[in-house]
């Protein structure tokens, strides 16, 4: 008999201050507790790695480096000897820091710099946790709202005549672009900032706190992010800017966006499945009280004007499955929906974790495994596979292209 290559797999909920707190519990059939959960990681990260419900349970990672070539496949296990990506469910309920990505050169040459400065890898002012890039795709599961990317020249110009608190910007951004402008409010004396913001932290808040504010206006939350801050009016968070700056982008159940390395951006409100790279590198630029590193961020992002792409995905075998295609290398996301009677047959061309997300059925192939809302499994490479659903079924899938 061939070793199983398909397992119930327990991924690690993460309890971030900004998560909420029934979407993730409630998924799992956890208890709802007053401690917030914010992301459920199914991965091999080093930090927080699944576990995997076999005979002996072990740690994702541990099973993959037991024997990378048959667990990845040659192909992957040559190119990135180990899983590539980090899958994850979020719950979105403070808004996140703003932040941007490195490259996977930059990462390289910082990770290395920081560990010959003796940095120990959990250390608050550590920007580097390891070597990869992390380039991100996000699947909305609700009404999903994000920052994204620098606005587009006229739409920027725009907001720098008509937010009278900004106008003194406009002739910064006219002779140094986009750069020189983020520069010159990431650098700007926290004194400064909180005379430049204040006026406009004390015209938003009414409005916010009475209702009438829409949240595609960046008065809502930059209202939101003051009313939710301990500091208040006395410290302003300088990552106010940046929600005047970028993007503010809306998508529905099932709308994808691509943050690539470089693009600055920050997630606002909702839930949502998250596939990246393997790596927890983060430069912050604001609505965090983490360290802000503002000459590395500087460094990392990309002075450019971002049209955003809102991405529907592309239907596979009859419409039951749909795939997010991106630029990256390491991760491909996909959905499957079927109905009840319906199948879904595959081989896993690449090592393969899902979670249900909702409905009833029956996962068949080197094990049978019963799959409900919340189940978390793992395919090997090589494994041939038949799901069939019970009730109307959800599963997101998370591969190497």
């Amino acid at each position: 008999m061939p070793d199983p290559k398909l397992f119930y797999l327990k991924g690690k909920v993460q309890h971030y201050a900004w998560g909420g707190f029934k979407y993730i519990p409630e998924l799992l059939g956890l208890p709802v507790t007053d401690k917030p959960s914010a992301e459920y990681w199914m991965g091999a990260h080093q930090s927080a790695p699944a576990q995997l419900e076999a005979a002996t349970p072990l740690p994702l990672n541990e099973y993959i480096a037991a024997s990378p070539a048959a667990i990845l496949g040659q192909k992957a296990a040559d190119r990135f000897g180990e899983l590539p990506y980090l899958f994850k469910i979020l719950d979105v309920k403070d808004m996140l820091s703003i932040q941007v990505h490195p490259t996977k050169a930059e990462a390289e040459k910082g990770f290395a710099r920081e560990n010959a400065e003796g940095i120990p890898l959990n250390a608050p002012h550590r920007n580097y946790k390891d070597d990869n890039h992390k380039p991100e795709i996000m699947v909305a599961l609700s009404e999903f709202w994000l920052l994204h990317g620098f606005l587009p020249e006229d739409k920027l110009k725009k907001v720098l005549q008509d937010v009278p608190e900004l106008r003194s910007l406009a002739g910064i951004y006219e002779k140094e672009g986009y750069f020189g402008l983020y520069r010159t409010v990431m650098e700007m004396p926290q004194e400064e900032v909180n005379t430049m913001l204040r006026p406009l932290a004390e015209r938003v808040l009414p409005p916010y706190q009475a209702g009438t504010l829409q949240k595609s206006d960046p008065a809502f939350w930059t209202a939101r992010a003051i009313a939710n801050d301990p500091e208040g009016m006395n410290r302003l968070d300088r990552g106010i800017f940046s929600i005047y700056f970028f993007n503010i982008v809306h998508t529905s159940p099932g709308d994808a966006v691509f943050q690539d390395a470089g693009i600055p951006h920050a997630y606002l409100e909702g839930q949502n499945a998250e596939l990246m790279a393997n790596s927890d590198n983060v430069l912050r630029g604001g609505l965090t009280p983490k360290h802000i590193d503002v000459a590395e961020l500087l460094k990392h992002t990309r002075f450019e004007p971002v049209h955003p792409n809102i991405l529907k995905g592309e239907p596979l075998q009859e419409g039951k499955e749909r795939i997010y295609p991106t630029p990256a290398p390491d991760f491909v996301i996909s959905s499957i929906s079927l109905k009840t009677g319906e199948s879904y047959a595959h081989t896993a061309a690449a090592p393969e974790i899902w979670i249900v997300l909702s409905g009833q059925g029956v996962a068949k192939g080197s094990a049978e495994l019963s799959l409900a809302k919340g189940t978390t499994v793992f395919a090997a490479f090589g494994e041939s596979y038949n799901i069939t659903a019970d009730t109307d079924l959800v599963v997101f899938k998370a591969s190497i292209p």
